[in-house]
Order: structure tokens, then C-alpha cells, then sequence
């Protein structure tokens, strides 16, 4: 975000257009590129800290994979079929607790799919321990870049290296795909220490904080 607005300027146009749009909280995500920076403002109207992430990037080869190798029984796959996208959906639906697809919104999502892997712009993996999908993330590339976004774990299942396996499927198929650097975010309490053991660096954090404006 960029502005040449004061911070409590900026802050106080975003609580009133939250408040035309009917809602009554403001969640707000800074970053070190924010300008003005919020945060100091937001605390002082006793905006809630309630999550961070940790950005990271790091460059990629024919050998990125190697470094973020998943401990045995834990298999990455890149997904293509439509069993896949719902087993994706299911873990969606589990962890972020959306609504699942009904099967016209899966078939939309496999058409997608199908129309991006041939144009390898962006793609998704899938993760299973002992056969059962339990994980799942995607990537979008642009420019050399690639982006890996959406990765979510069943909770029941985190620990045991799930996330490692997509994170390094996502790095190969990038690198094969012709990306040079690839760009990520994780939670400090849960990705981040698995992402900066991949060989990422860490450029800042972004904090989310939630503001009652109704």
C-alpha cells in the first residue's frame, strides 16, 4: 500500500468505508513496504494483533527439490483429474472452513486447472500419508517468478512432513516449468520454520490486525 495520505487519514477512510459496507470489523494486513506505515496508528486505536506471516523468497533450479526432501510416506502429485480437485476441496473446506464445491463449481475448478497446466501458469499439488489426502498448495507463475500460495494441512495430520512434500513438489515442477525464484509466505507458528529450513530467506513479516469500527 502506498498513499500520501497521513497514517490516521488513511486508517480513517478505510473504518468508514467498512462501515458502509455494512460490516463492523476492519482486519487490516501490514507490510515493511506499507507507506505510511499503520501499525503504530492501529495499535493506538486498540487494534488487535491477531496473526503474521513471514515472507520469504529464495532462488530455485533443476535442484530445488532437494532441499526441502518430505520424510518417508509423505507423496506430492500434481493434480490433474477431477478426484484430485475435490480431494483438494475437502481439506479447503476443512481447514479455511468455506463451503465446499457442489459439482458444477468442481467441474469449474478442473477446467480451470486443465486450461492453466497447459499454459503453465499455475498449477496445484496434492499431498497424501498412507494414501489419505491430507494437504495441499498451489503456485502461479509470471515472469520467472513463482508464487506458492493456499497451502493448507489437516490439522490432525500437520507434524509429519505433509507440508514438506508440497513444498517441494511445488519447487520442481516450478523449476521445470522455467521459474527462477520463487516467493512465499508462512505463519511464523506453523510454515515459516519449515520454509526458512528449504533454504528461503526471510525479507519481513506481515501483520494482520483486527480494529472494531461498528
Amino acid at each position: 500500500m502506498r498513499s500520501s495520505r497521513r497514517a490516521d487519514e488513511v486508517l480513517d477512510h478505510a473504518m468508514s468505508r467498512t462501515v458502509r459496507w455494512g460490516e463492523d470489523t476492519l482486519t487490516f494486513w501490514t507490510n515493511p513496504s506499507d507507506e505510511p506505515d499503520l501499525e503504530d496508528e492501529l495499535r493506538r486505536r486498540g487494534a488487535e494483533h491477531i496473526d503474521t506471516v513471514a515472507v520469504f523468497a529464495r532462488p530455485i533450479d533443476g535442484e530445488a527439490a532437494a532441499a526441502a526432501p518430505p520424510p518417508n510416506g509423505a507423496i506430492a502429485e500434481l493434480v490433474t483429474d477431477l478426484d484430485q480437485i475435490r480431494a483438494v476441496d475437502a481439506i479447503n473446506v476443512a481447514v479455511w472452513e468455506q463451503l465446499a464445491l457442489d459439482d458444477e463449481g468442481l467441474r469449474a475448478e478442473f477446467d480451470e486447472l486443465t486450461a492453466s497446466l497447459e499454459s503453465r501458469t499455475h498449477g496445484r499439488v496434492l499431498a497424501r500419508l498412507s494414501g489419505q489426502p491430507v494437504s495441499t498448495g498451489g503456485w502461479t507463475l509470471a515472469d520467472g517468478f513463482a508464487r506458492l500460495w493456499g497451502a493448507a494441512t489437516l490439522e490432525d495430520h500437520r507434524g509429519r512432513g505433509a507440508y514438506r512434500a508440497v513444498l517441494s513438489e511445488r519447487l520442481r515442477i516450478a523449476a521445470q516449468w522455467g521459474a527462477t525464484t520463487a516467493l512465499v509466505k508462512g505463519r511464523v507458528s506453523t510454515s515459516a520454520p519449515i520454509i526458512a529450513r528449504a533454504g528461503f530467506e526471510h525479507y519481513g513479516d506481515e501483520r494482520a490486525y483486527r480494529l472494531i469500527v461498528g
